[in-house]
Parts: C-alpha cells; sequence; structure tokens
C-alpha cells in the first residue's frame, strides 16, 4: 500500500496531541521552522486531510471483510398460548319423547413454551464484484494518501508565506515610517523658510501635502503589519511576539537545476497534483472493473445448524445442520447494469481530461515560475542598485535646493523615490524567496528540508516584534470534542 510520500520525509506527531489537548500558550519569539512544525501538528485543513484518507484506509478493510467468512449466531425464546372454542352436540332420554338433544361449548387452551439456537456461517468462493470493490479502494487509498502530501506541502507553503508576509509588511512600514520622519523635517524647514521670506507659501503646501500622504501611507502600512500575523495564528493555533528576520546577506541564486524544462521533468514525476490526478484515473478504471463484475455469477459455500426444543408433552427437541454450495448468476437486471457500465465508462473519460488538464496546468506554472525566479534574481540586485542611485539623487537634489537651483517639489520627490526604492528592494528579496518555495511545490519537492534551508537564512540577532493587542486567548488549539470509538 502507497503511504504518503510526504509522512516518509517528516513524522507527523501523534494524534492525540492535536486533539484540543493543546491550549493557545503564551506568546513566543519563534522562526520559520519552529512556526512550520506547529503548522503541521495544529492546521485543522490539514487534520481534516488525513482523517479523511484514514477513513479511506478502513474503507479498504470494510471490502476486505466482506471476503472473508461471515458467521453469525442466533437465538430465540417464546411463549405461545393457543385458545380454541367449539360447539358440542349428543342425544339423552327424557321426557315423553324419550329423546332430548343436548348442546354446549367444548374450549380448549393449550400453552407451549420453546427455544431455539443457530448457527450459520457463509465463505464467498468467487465473487469479483467484491474483489474488484476491494480493488477500487486500494487505489482510493493511493489517490488519497497523495492527497495528503499536497495538503502538506500546501500548509508548508502557506507558512511561508504567512511568515514572509509579515517580514516585507515590517519592511514596508520601516520605510513609510522613515519617510514620514523625513518629510515631517522637511515640512518643519520649509515652514522656517517661509517664516523668514526665503520662500513662498505654494512650498510649504506641497510640504504639506507631501506629508500627509506619507503619513496616510504609513497608516496603511500600520494596517498591514497589525493583519499580516493573523494568518499565522489561523495555521498555527498559537501567538508569537515576535519572528527571526530575513538575513542582509541572503544568497540570490538562480534555481538548480538551472534548465526549465529538467523542472518540468521533475514536476511530472513528483508533483502530488499530477500523481494524484493519475491514480484518480485507476480508481475510474476500477469503477469500470466492479460495473462489469455485476454482470458475473457468485458462488459461495455455505453451513448452518440449528436447534429446538419445547415443553409440550410428547415432543422431544430437535436439530437439523446443512452444508453446501450457493451459486447465483444475473440474467435481466431491467439494463441496470449495462447503464452503470456505461456510467463508469464515462467517468473514467472524465478523469483522463482531468489528469491531461492538471499535467497542462503544472507544466505552465512550473515554467513560469522558474522563469519569474530568474527574473527575480535579477530584480533584487536591480532594486539595490535604485536604492544607491535614489539615494545619490536625493542628495544631490538637497544641494541643488540649498542654492537654489532646485525646487521643494524635487527634494519632495527624490525623498519619495529614495523610500519606494526601499520598500520595492525589500518586496524583491520575499517575492524571490516565496518564489523558490513555490516553484519546488509545484515540482512537488517542497518539504521540511526547503524549510530548514530558508531557515537558515534567517538573523535570530534582528527580530520582528509583531505588536500583539493585549487580547485573551485561552481557546484550545484543536476544539472539536472526542472522536467515537468502536465498542471493545
Amino acid at each position: 500500500m502507497l503511504r504518503p510520500p510526504f509522512a516518509r520525509r517528516f513524522p507527523r506527531r501523534g494524534v492525540v496531541a492535536f486533539l484540543g489537548c493543546f491550549m493557545i500558550g503564551h506568546a513566543q519569539a519563534a522562526d520559520l521552522w519552529t512556526i512550520a512544525q506547529d503548522a503541521l501538528a495544529n492546521d485543522a485543513e490539514l487534520s481534516s486531510t488525513q482523517a479523511s484518507f484514514q477513513a479511506t484506509e478502513a474503507a479498504r478493510d470494510v471490502q476486505r471483510g466482506t471476503l472473508l467468512p461471515q458467521i453469525s449466531v442466533g437465538g430465540n425464546m417464546a411463549h405461545s398460548r393457543t385458545y380454541s372454542s367449539a360447539v358440542g352436540s349428543g342425544l339423552g332420554q327424557g321426557g315423553a319423547g324419550g329423546e332430548e338433544e343436548l348442546a354446549g361449548l367444548i374450549d380448549q387452551d393449550d400453552t407451549v413454551n420453546s427455544v431455539g439456537l443457530s448457527l450459520d456461517a457463509e465463505q464467498a468462493l468467487y465473487d469479483p464484484s467484491r474483489r474488484a470493490q476491494l480493488a477500487r479502494a486500494e487505489r482510493e487509498i493511493d489517490r488519497d494518501a497523495l492527497g495528503v502530501d499536497a495538503a502538506a506541502q500546501q500548509l508548508l507553503y502557506n507558512v511561508a508565506n504567512a511568515y514572509f508576509e509579515i517580514l516585507r509588511a515590517h519592511d514596508i512600514l520601516s520605510a513609510r515610517r522613515a519617510q514620514e520622519t523625513a518629510i515631517s523635517r522637511q515640512l518643519e524647514q520649509a515652514r522656517e523658510r517661509f517664516e523668514v521670506g526665503l520662500i513662498a507659501i505654494t512650498d510649504v503646501h506641497e510640504a504639506q501635502a507631501s506629508y500627509d500622504l506619507s503619513r496616510a501611507q504609513r497608516l496603511a502600512a500600520e494596517g498591514a503589519m497589525q493583519v499580516s500575523f493573523e494568518a499565522l495564528e489561523r495555521l498555527t493555533g498559537h501567538r508569537y511576539d515576535s519572528i527571526d528576520a530575513l538575513d542582509e546577506d541572503v544568497p540570490i541564486a538562480r534555481p538548480e537545476p538551472a534548465d526549465r524544462e529538467e523542472w518540468v521533468e521533475l514536476a511530472m514525476a513528483n508533483s502530488p497534483m499530477v500523481l494524484m490526478a493519475e491514480a484518480g484515473i485507476e480508481v475510474a478504471r476500477s469503477s469500470v472493473d466492479v460495473a462489469r463484475a455485476g454482470q458475473r455469477p457468485v458462488v459461495s459455500a455455505f453451513a448452518n445448524y440449528g436447534w429446538s426444543d419445547t415443553d409440550r408433552s410428547g415432543t422431544n427437541h430437535q436439530s437439523e445442520s446443512q452444508v453446501g454450495l450457493r451459486a447465483s448468476l444475473p440474467l435481466y437486471t431491467g439494463g441496470s447494469t449495462q447503464a452503470q457500465i456505461r456510467q463508469s465508462g464515462f467517468l473514467l473519460e472524465a478523469s483522463q481530461y482531468d489528469f491531461e488538464a492538471q499535467r497542462r496546468d503544472t507544466i505552465q506554472q512550473v515554467r513560469s515560475l522558474f522563469t519569474r525566479v530568474n527574473n527575480d534574481v535579477e530584480t533584487v540586485e536591480a532594486r539595490r542598485q535604485a536604492i544607491v542611485s535614489n539615494q545619490s539623487a536625493l542628495e544631490a537634489t538637497r544641494s541643488g535646493y540649498e542654492v537654489g537651483t532646485r525646487n521643494i517639489v524635487d527634494v519632495l520627490n527624490a525623498e519619495q523615490n529614495l523610500f519606494n526604492a526601499i520598500a520595492e528592494h525589500a518586496e524583491a528579496r520575499y517575492n524571490y524567496v516565496l518564489g523558490l518555495l513555490q516553484l519546488q511545490q509545484q515540482a512537488g519537492l517542497l518539504g521540511p528540508d526547503s524549510i530548514q534551508a530558508v531557515n537558515a537564512w534567517l538573523s535570530d540577532e534582528e527580530r520582528v516584534s509583531l505588536e500583539l493587542p493585549d487580547e485573551a486567548n485561552d481557546n484550545p488549539v484543536m476544539n472539536i470534542g472526542e472522536r467515537p470509538r468502536a465498542p471493545t
């Protein structure tokens, strides 16, 4: 039986660990790997997918049980009462006639106690329908195991995306705060210069407008920062007061292998979405076999034994036993069997089209992501150089403003350009990291090793505080109630 590939790479914690036993603890500092482990243990969607996979495994055992001996025992105890009444007649002496008819009722009351036991056994000898259903259940396990792998890889990417969205929001917020501070100083200088008659009032208005814009951008960045960390709590059920920041010396390199078509080949061999669609074809083909098996005979061996006894006078207990073979062959089912064969055939055709659609989509995604990651490598360097250029431009513009060759609008625009370049450089770095992880996910290669490799790019010397609001969080991580248990 195929086991989830992801489960082989990363053993999941015990089921009891996340069925409501953990409580949301105190906020804590964490890195990407720690948060990923928390998510794998506590994410509700992944847990649901794994529970569904376990249900599929149990369904296979249900089908297997129909091919094993079926033994049952029964018993009965009864108390019966039979009451009957009949009219009786006779001749007697008397009176002048010498004969007289006698009439009356004859009653009968019969009470009987009885007990009985029975034992029945049956073993399927030839049942193609049940065997085909068992084979289909095996194929469904293979398909759903790949679904667990796909869900786990998607969760790892979601964790990384939420993590770096926080860092992205933090860097943008830092740039917007610095921008607001710089323009605020520029506004103060403009007011001072206006008061001594060095500039016109229009320059003050221009500075005020730029300041208002920078303040609005800073408020928007603060809101984005506040919202961004909520995604981590949804995925893990835990809160973190700070996370490690991305190191400045992140190796921005092109993905390996360097050939785009090699990534496509990796995806065709490893992508759980492609493999799951392909496994869906085998499930549909097994359904065709189940439908065709409805035309074949069924042979089974059976044996039964029965014993009974009553307290009726003159009656002893009796027993009987029987051993034999039973066979049946459907001759006419109203056309439903042929209709089921046609139906399953169309479903097989649909699954083949689904596989082709998934294959094409994966190829397109891998090629696009490969191109995007390679472009991000160049974009990061270009954005870094843009910061240097805009810094030089700002210094030159300020010098020109001091000597009167530039106006305040030029200075404000130069400051805006600089801080935009800083924010865009931060975005380019996070786009590169997330694009690389998404490329690995589409190729079916995203796993704990990938997360640990990215985690090595983080620096615990610089942490990003999430500035959590003071809220009570005492809800259980997994509040789903107790799972029903089979009787022992």
